[in-house]
């Protein structure tokens, strides 16, 4: 009997990403065919995992689940499922104006959907996720939920209070990837500094890295989604002390101004953000910073914004993302403000930001020309074998590219997952070029 395949699409951020492998390692463990994000869907069943964090990526869910419906009113596809975060704020709306979906979970309930197909939950089953991302990288999820109170977002209104996952269960997780050949492990939370406040009283994500670094076979360890305001300093230790620790920090940092700080909520100060730039650059020399800024949040005067652009200038920030205000039912801001510049406006603000970032991130890279950096490779693609250095997240940052023309014939496929020395040679605003130097031995699967 041949066996039923189903589609999982996951929307949205690694966090999702994470969940859906851990469904996928079910669902196969129970007998299914599992497909990931596949090019078409052709299975018997389909689950989408849902976004819901601003308006953009609402649309693109919905537009998903509206994409599969079609297919099973056509007679395509027989059953149709929902979960993530969109399912959680909005299920009873979703439920009323989608018909064709056979099931509805959120965030949290979702192996409830295994037990709808017919099958147990089996929380013994090891390993507990099937991994979607290249063999040598998988994310770590170390939390759920969060305990702040941006004024603009929505996450907490979706995933409730932050709720640490005990450190035995993490650093089990780790040993059984590294058993896998997992090598480089991007550890997330949507506030990864309040990680143990829950469980242990205190804040862990030091005491957990440290931990972490000291497992055999983890190559890299990147941190992903920190917040400034009661920062653990003792986190820059190990990541000082482990050279296996990567010298990159993702961290929020949403404004500059005074007045727009206080109005988002973000218990920080202007004073005291620029300050906390600076010693982090101090104590840990070379490390890259990722964060976020935004632009266009209710209140935001010319004046402000002239302030975020010249802390961007004077922070020179590695890696830099940011986004417009758009207004979040449920959150604070949309209660307590107008949502009063212009969508113009915003969007020209938003433009002279990522202007002002694409010349910074251009020197930042240009001053990696001559340099040799360790480099582990992701894929092939066209003409070049494409990598990253331990300053680059998978998916959000810049690339590596070293001409497959450069390397012995057919060198390029076994060199996949492993670290190798790369000499940069060339840098456009974002991405590097270089040929491998010594070559090195590739680390066993």
């Amino acid at each position: 009997m041949k066996r039923q395949t189903i589609d999982i699409l996951t929307m949205g951020c690694s966090k999702n990403l994470v969940d859906s492998e851990r469904l996928m390692s079910q669902l196969r463990h129970a007998g299914y065919t599992v497909a990931h994000d596949p090019e078409v869907t052709r299975g018997s069943i389909c689950v989408v995992n849902t976004c819901g964090f601003i308006g953009d990526a609402k649309e693109e869910s919905i537009n998903m689940i509206l994409q599969q419906g079609q297919r099973k009113a056509d007679g395509d596809l027989q059953r149709l499922y929902v979960m993530g975060c969109l399912a959680e704020r909005y299920k009873a709306e979703l439920q009323a104006e989608i018909p064709e979906v056979d099931g509805w979970y959120g965030k949290f309930d979702w192996p409830r959907l295994l037990t709808d197909l017919g099958h147990a939950w089996d929380d013994a089953l090891t390993p507990g996720r099937v991994l979607t991302t290249p063999s040598h990288y998988a994310y770590i999820k170390i939390s759920e939920g969060c305990d702040r109170r941006c004024s603009y977002c929505a996450i907490p209104l979706i995933t409730g209070r932050h709720r640490s996952r005990p450190m035995e269960e993490i650093l089990d997780e780790v040993r059984q990837l590294v058993a896998q050949g997992v090598r480089e492990f991007n550890v997330i939370a949507q506030e990864l500094t309040y990680y143990g406040l829950d469980l242990y009283r205190r804040r862990a994500i030091a005491e957990l890295i440290d931990r972490m670094a000291d497992i055999e076979g983890v190559q890299w360890i990147r941190l992903h989604y920190a917040y400034p305001a009661d920062f653990p300093w003792e986190l820059l230790s190990v990541i000082n002390r482990h050279p296996n620790v990567c010298r990159y920090l993702d961290i929020a940092l949403q404004h500059i101004a005074d007045p727009v700080l206080t109005a988002m909520r973000r218990h920080i100060t202007r004073e005291e953000t620029y300050a906390f730039v600076e010693r982090i650059r101090q104590e840990v020399p070379g490390l890259h910073l990722r964060t976020t800024l935004m632009v266009g949040h209710p209140g935001e005067s010319e004046e402000a914004f002239e302030q975020l652009m010249a802390f961007t200038r004077w922070a020179r920030f590695e890696r830099m993302g940011a986004f417009a205000y758009s207004e979040e039912e449920g959150t604070y801001s949309a209660q307590a403000f107008s949502d009063d510049i212009p969508d113009e406006v915003k969007q020209t603000r938003l433009s002279r930001l990522m202007r002002l970032q694409q010349r910074i991130s251009a020197e930042v890279q240009a001053a990696k020309v001559g340099q040799t950096l360790t480099t582990v490779f992701d894929r092939i693609e066209g003409e070049y074998l494409v990598g990253r250095t331990e300053f680059d997240s998978p998916e959000v940052d810049p690339e590596v590219l070293v001409p497959v023309s450069s390397l012995p014939e057919g060198e390029a496929s076994s060199l996949i997952g492993t670290f190798q020395p790369v000499l940069i040679t060339e840098a456009d605003d974002f991405d590097l070029f270089g040929r491998l130097s010594i070559q090195s031995e590739p680390i066993p699967a």
